[in-house]
C-alpha cells in the first residue's frame, strides 16, 4: 500500500487542474460552436495543410483552443491588473473585445490567405479568391463573437450601479 498524498500536494494539484480547465473549456466550447464552418472544403483544406499535415481534427482542436488564449489571458489580466472600482472593469472588457475582435477579423484572414501561402503552405484549392476571403472573415468574426458576447454582457453587468 502506498502512502497517502500530502494534502498540500493535492490542493496544489487541484489548483493546477482548475487552471488547465479554465484555459481548455472555453476554447473547446468555441471549437464546437465554430464546427459548422468545417462544412466548407476550403477550411478543411486549411486545417489539413497545417501540422500535423493530413489530419484535420487534431489541428482544428489545437487551433480552436489556441485561438481562445488571447481572450482568456486578457480577461484574467483585467481581473488581476485593473482596479475594480467604478466602471474600470467594464471599460477594460469592452476594450479587450474590440481590440481582439478587430485583430481576429482582420489579422486571421490575412494570415491564412497571404501569410501561409508565402510560407509555402498552399491550402486553398480554389485560388484565394473573394469567396475564400469572405469565408475567412465571416469565420473569424464568428469565432470572435463567441468570446465577445459573453464578455460584453459581463461588462454591462459590471457597469450597472453597484457593479457586481
Amino acid at each position: 500500500m502506498s502512502p497517502p498524498l500530502p494534502s498540500a500536494f493535492v490542493g496544489e494539484l487541484g489548483q493546477w487542474l482548475a487552471f488547465a480547465a479554465l484555459l481548455l473549456v472555453p476554447g473547446l466550447v468555441a471549437t464546437v460552436l465554430w464546427a459548422p464552418f468545417l462544412l466548407s472544403e476550403r477550411l478543411r483544406a486549411l486545417f489539413r495543410s497545417l501540422p500535423p499535415a493530413g489530419r484535420t481534427l487534431p489541428t482544428y482542436v489545437l487551433i480552436g483552443i489556441g485561438a481562445s488564449i488571447p481572450y482568456l489571458a486578457g480577461f484574467l489580466a483585467i481581473l488581476a491588473l485593473v482596479d475594480s472600482s467604478g466602471v474600470a472593469w467594464s471599460n477594460a472588457f469592452l476594450t479587450l473585445c474590440f481590440q481582439l475582435g478587430v485583430l481576429y477579423v482582420v489579422g486571421l484572414p490575412i494570415l491564412c490567405a497571404v501569410g501561409l501561402p508565402r510560407l509555402g503552405v498552399d491550402w486553398d484549392p480554389t485560388g484565394y479568391g473573394w469567396p475564400t476571403w469572405g469565408l475567412l472573415v465571416v469565420g473569424a468574426a464568428w469565432y470572435a463573437l463567441l468570446f465577445t458576447v459573453p464578455i460584453a454582457l459581463l461588462s454591462f453587468v459590471f457597469a450597472l450601479p453597484g457593479g457586481y
